[in-house]
């Protein structure tokens, strides 16, 4: 069974929709108890560093998570703010202690290029840096949807987590790959295709 993970973020429906295009069934839970014989874990989400934070922590999700995708090595896909939990820290509207599973701060976008506006919205190539296993299958660099303000910053123990990357007047991380840790900034829920294939990828490691 796959668990998506609901701690009050939003967009929960779009990405059962797009598992269960693929011939998987997902559930959705909102408790810890939920979490116990995933095959594979996915924490979406939209909103504030901060917010995200206290929503899984009211529904005693931190600990929880850490011990099935970190102790239990569940696979695990974050999916936008899902994806910038997993850092230490997150600079949004304050200083608020992220998952600290990957090192690294999140941090408001600032383009060098003022054409390139804030929030980022919109479809994007990415850059691979490496393969990474949610990229099988891809013959050209692939294009996603991304909607987000602020973004990973890996530390530099961490910088070799970052499978590809995005630019939009930075270059930014848009992919993470650490052990059975995966994370996208993107949408693949609302990335047709090339979207729909990065979640089959996924789903393989379940």
């Amino acid at each position: 069974m796959i668990t998506i993970v609901d701690y009050g973020a939003g967009n929960l429906r779009s990405v059962a929709n797009a598992i269960e295009a693929l011939g998987r069934q997902a559930q959705v839970v909102e408790d810890a108890r939920g979490l116990r014989g995933s095959s594979a874990i996915i924490l979406p989400g939209v909103g504030a560093f901060g917010d995200g934070m206290e929503g899984l922590r009211k529904r005693d999700l931190v600990e929880a998570l850490t011990e099935e995708v970190v102790g239990k090595g569940t696979p695990f896909l974050g999916i936008c703010l899902g994806m910038q939990l997993l850092a230490t820290e997150g600079l949004e509207n304050g200083r608020h202690e992220g998952l600290g599973w990957i090192p690294g701060t999140v941090r408001r976008m600032e383009p060098s290029d003022k054409r390139c506006k804030v929030p980022h919205m919109g479809w994007n190539d990415l850059d691979i840096r490496r393969p990474g296993r949610l990229f099988a299958g891809f013959d050209e660099p692939p294009v996603f949807y991304f909607v987000h303000s602020y973004y990973f910053d890996p530390a530099a123990e961490a910088a070799e987590a970052v499978t590809s990357t995005v630019r939009h007047g930075l270059i930014l991380p848009a992919t993470l790959e650490h052990n059975n840790i995966c994370a996208v900034q993107f949408h693949p829920e609302k990335s047709q295709k090339a979207g729909l294939t990065v979640l089959e990828n996924f789903l393989k490691l379940a």
